[in-house]
């Protein structure tokens, strides 16, 4: 069976393939809303131009290829980014989100949590909240671990 390759772009700019039997199976999900972004989830989708995929295994690489062995660009965005499988980041997202709802959302009181829980003042358990950058900075002046969150791994951010 042959598959067709889709580029698609959920309304956010997110870019990833989609993998369908034929345009009238794309087609079929994209109506009935089946169609969303690994990335985000997001199902407003549309389909972008794409080449056809041609075995190109023989021929010489760019001196950019060269240099950049493991990154492709997109010639519809600017930055360059990791050649990762839309299947590999959809798992990765999906991990990522379930690690995140294992925490307790402590809002903005994150940095005086996080101390209280350094200092064993709190019990110690995972908790994510708002911070500013010069609040994180002095946590991490004194020993505190802190990592941001992307709002597209906190599904409350985005609701």
């Amino acid at each position: 069976m042959s598959l067709k390759v889709f580029d698609l772009q959920c309304e956010h700019g997110h870019v990833f393939e989609g993998w369908f039997g034929s345009h009238a199976d794309y087609d079929s999900q994209h109506e009935r809303g089946l169609i969303t972004c690994p990335l985000c989830g997001n199902s407003t989708i549309v389909k972008k131009l794409s080449a056809p995929r041609l075995n190109v295994s023989g021929l010489r690489t760019s001196s950019s290829a060269q240099h950049e062995p493991n990154a492709v660009t997109d010639p519809g965005r600017a930055e360059t980014h990791s050649a990762i499988p839309a299947a590999v980041q959809a798992e990765l997202i999906k991990q990522f989100r379930h690690m995140v709802k294992q925490t307790e959302n402590v809002g903005e009181q994150f940095a005086d949590e996080a101390r209280r829980i350094h200092h064993g003042d709190a019990p110690e358990r995972a908790i994510r909240g708002i911070a500013t950058a010069e609040e994180q900075r002095s946590l991490a002046d004194e020993g505190i671990a802190v990592a941001p969150i992307p709002a597209m791994l906190d599904d409350e951010r985005l609701q």
